[in-house]
């Protein structure tokens, strides 16, 4: 009943991911055909082009940030821990201004330069991540590493604010625009660089699922099932840090949706069925970023503000649940 129950789910979700990617495809302020998408002699066929790479940039976004929050929630044992809370967003975002602020005065190809960004956004978010196992160990109480990500993400706000404050006008305007999370502007390029970024995370990610069942029920127990702690960490670390720093350096801090998409997807299914949680959060995180996009086009909102003001409501409750149980 409960494999069913799984696949009636799946089917609804898949339903869904299917009308939003159609009517993503067909928001704008030009309205385009069939044959816009399909011939590249078409009048509009350079919107149409704009409009698919909106939608593969949000496809690729859904997939590795919800995976990126569940694989950290897991380990962590912490229904807040995230890209975002932890810090590992703001650190990319720091370690990308870092590179657009310096890197003004040369000139690199396209590709180079968007390998630069991803590079950059990488190490960041790896070096945080790092820091933050280590101070897991010194510490018996892990909400205390909220309590660190949410001062690492104020330290490097800061530090970004210092950055714009003494940048060129030019490099101010591309920090602003790629800060707001403009996914219209991501080129095949940058598709093809983020979409193998996150294919060596997800493979990451699936070996990391097996180990992670076993360290759910204890470390002592995990051990018993031959399970490599050490290697279960570092393999958690990369491929959190490859997800959501390649989506932050490309598409811009999208923030809450590596924390709320997890959530929705235990309410959906079983928690314990750490497999099916992948899958689900994978699908479902597709849906709700094609979603924002939708809206992001309509309202004419930056995509990071509209998952700001569904996040921290829904993080909000997620609180005061926790709070009450």
């Amino acid at each position: 009943m409960k494999n069913k129950n799984f696949k009636t789910i799946l089917i609804f979700l898949f339903i869904l991911v299917t009308a939003a990617i159609v009517i993503n495809l067909n928001i704008g302020f030009i309205k385009l055909g069939f044959d816009d998408f399909f011939s590249w002699d078409s009048a509009n066929s350079q919107i149409a082009e704009l409009r698919i790479n909106r939608v593969l940039a949000m496809l690729l976004a859904g997939i590795a940030i919800p995976t990126s929050g569940f694989l950290l929630q897991e380990y962590f044992q912490n229904p807040l821990a995230g890209p975002s809370v932890l810090g590992i967003t703001s650190v990319a975002s720091l370690s990308v201004a870092f590179y657009i602020f310096f890197s003004q005065d040369y000139t690199l190809p396209e590709f180079l330069q968007n390998g630069f960004i991803s590079i950059s956004a990488i190490i960041g978010s790896l070096t945080l991540m790092s820091i933050l196992l280590f101070f897991s160990k010194k510490f018996q109480d892990k909400s205390f590493l909220i309590i660190f990500g949410f001062l690492v993400s104020a330290l490097a706000g800061a530090v970004v604010s210092i950055l714009q404050l003494y940048a060129e006008n030019q490099s101010l305007k591309n920090y602003i625009l790629w800060s707001f999370g403009a996914n219209n502007q991501v080129t095949k390029s940058q598709l093809l660089v983020l979409s193998m970024i996150v294919v060596i995370g997800l493979v990451l990610s699936f070996k990391s699922i097996k180990p992670l069942i076993g360290n759910t029920l204890g470390s002592q127990y995990a051990r018993s099932l031959g399970v490599n702690l050490e290697v279960l960490k570092y393999s958690v670390i990369i491929s959190s840090s490859l997800l959501s720093a390649s989506i932050t350096a490309f598409i811009g801090p999208i923030l809450f949706i590596g924390i709320v998409v997890p959530h929705f997807s235990r309410m959906l299914y079983s928690p314990a069925k750490l497999w099916q949680q992948w899958i689900l959060n994978m699908i479902l995180g597709v849906f709700i970023m094609e979603f924002f996009s939708i809206v992001s086009e309509i309202s004419q909102f930056p995509i990071n503000v509209i998952t700001s003001l569904f996040g921290v409501p829904v993080i909000l409750m997620m609180i005061l649940k926790n709070k009450n149980a």
